[in-house]
């Protein structure tokens, strides 16, 4: 059982959840002591505000939980840091509302990072009895993996730990996995050694394969970025975050997982290129022009590019599976969240229908995605005068949109999407900041819909 949940319906106390233009109707029907105590407390229903209501022994005895207007599955997510600690219990799912993603959205509250501090008391929810509770533990379980993997510093997360990570994850659904590393490493995956040979960990290429061959073929990459100083273009500011920048492939492998741990009928393969973007005397330099596995030359322009590289020799190999769905995760650019900022998930893609599913599933799980242009008229900014192309686009405008463009040279699939994700949240809705799963639901809601 997730430590988010129980199942012990006599110690639990039950969560009355009531939207704004309903608080009315439903006082009108109640005592006089919670119709007095529903005034004094000004509650309005207010999404994410709770009342906590007695007995006539000081025992409690129910939650009122506003929900607003309705429109957010996640308002469960504050009521575990805000609430007593405790069991409760979701009696009933109110019209509008999808039950999975607010038993979601109380996992996601009351996720804590206790690797290193003791953890807190436990706030637990009792499921209703109409959701499938195996799958939304299949995914609080496969989300609170990603986040600790985002959380985990460096020191503890390199790429020999994500390496044991994905080993380990192999190992327990009996799937397939090799790791190339050094001069294999450095004639297959070239722009992946490239930009992690300055490390003291050195960079690999992680596959796992899983599943029948006579399944649909689906690929999942992940830029696996243990830690980012930006190289010799060092990074000004923010270098402090860099811990997340493997969120692509904390992402990917999280998929993964809950890919093979439902049994999805496809052949799965999942990419995950591990390094870490040193700086050192064996560090790659701006200027250098770079080979990739698919053959194409690349100027390096600036060294703090250096997630589009990786991701360039993991997508190529990813095609040579021939599968029908390509799909990548990675903290790519900084313009995607000056555009979209935290929580929307920017997606790229030039397949209509898989772009109208992932609108489909978002809509869904209340997980959101954002639909962003492969605008070919920015190709032109990535060519450069003395290779095949360079690793950015010319000025600072569009940066997303030339990095998805820059990935799209090394696809060759009938179908492929790019999340540029942030992977983290800043701390606001009574959840802490930290690591943060993008675009994620979605993706496995439509797959799910695809081919189970």
């Amino acid at each position: 059982m997730h430590p988010a949940f129980h199942v012990h319906p006599d110690t639990a106390t039950p969560l009355v959840l009531l939207a704004a233009k309903g608080l009315g109707p439903w006082t009108r029907e109640q005592p006089d002591r919670v119709k007095r105590l529903v005034d004094a407390a000004a509650f309005r229903g207010d999404a994410g505000r709770t009342l906590l209501l007695h007995d006539s022994e000081g025992g409690l005895e129910r939650v009122l939980v506003g929900l607003g207007e309705g429109a957010d599955g996640f308002v469960l997510a504050s009521l575990p840091g805000s609430l007593p600690a405790g069991d409760y219990r979701l009696s009933e799912v109110p019209a509008g509302l999808d039950g999975e993603t607010l038993a979601l959205g109380w996992a996601d509250g009351a996720y804590r990072f206790t690797k290193y501090k003791t953890g807190e008391k436990p706030r637990r929810l009792m499921l209703p009895e109409s959701l499938d509770a195996v799958e939304v533990q299949r995914q609080a379980e496969a989300i609170d993996w990603l986040r600790d993997l985002v959380n985990t510093p460096p020191c503890d997360m390199g790429p020999v730990e994500i390496t044991s990570e994905a080993q380990a994850l192999a190992a327990e659904f009996g799937a397939s996995i090799e790791i190339t590393e050094g001069e294999a490493l450095e004639h297959g995956y070239p722009m992946i050694h490239a930009v992690g040979k300055g490390a003291a960990q050195a960079p690999r290429h992680i596959e796992i394969q899983w599943g029948r061959m006579s399944d649909p073929k689906i690929a999942i990459v992940g830029k696996g970025v243990a830690f980012d100083t930006g190289g010799l273009n060092i990074k000004t500011a923010g270098m402090g975050l860099m811990k997340k920048d493997m969120g692509g492939a904390a992402h990917a492998l999280a998929l993964s997982r809950m890919i093979m741990s439902a049994g999805l009928p496809v052949r799965l393969v999942c990419c995950v290129p591990a390094v870490e973007n040193a700086i050192g005397p064996n560090a790659f330099r701006p200027s250098d022009i770079l080979k990739s596995r698919k053959g194409l030359t690349v100027e390096v322009e600036d060294t703090d590019a250096e997630g589009r590289l990786i991701l360039a020799d993991a997508l190529a190999r990813a095609s040579e599976h021939g599968p029908e769905l390509i799909i990548d995760f990675a903290t790519l650019t900084g313009a995607a969240r000056v555009a979209l900022g935290p929580d929307l998930a920017p997606l790229y893609t030039d397949d209509e229908q898989l772009a109208a599913d992932l609108a489909d599933a978002s809509k869904e799980t209340g997980d959101p995605v954002w639909r962003m242009p492969l605008w070919a008229g920015y190709e032109g900014g990535l060519k450069s005068p003395i290779a095949d192309m360079k690793n950015l686009g010319d000025g600072p405008m569009g940066g997303s949109i030339t990095a998805a463009l820059f990935l799209k040279a090394f696809v060759n699939a009938p179908s492929w999407a790019h999340f540029d994700i942030w992977a983290w949240r800043p701390a606001r809705y009574g959840r802490p900041a930290g690591a943060a799963a993008c675009g994620l639901r979605a993706v496995w809601a439509m797959l799910k819909k695809r081919y189970a």
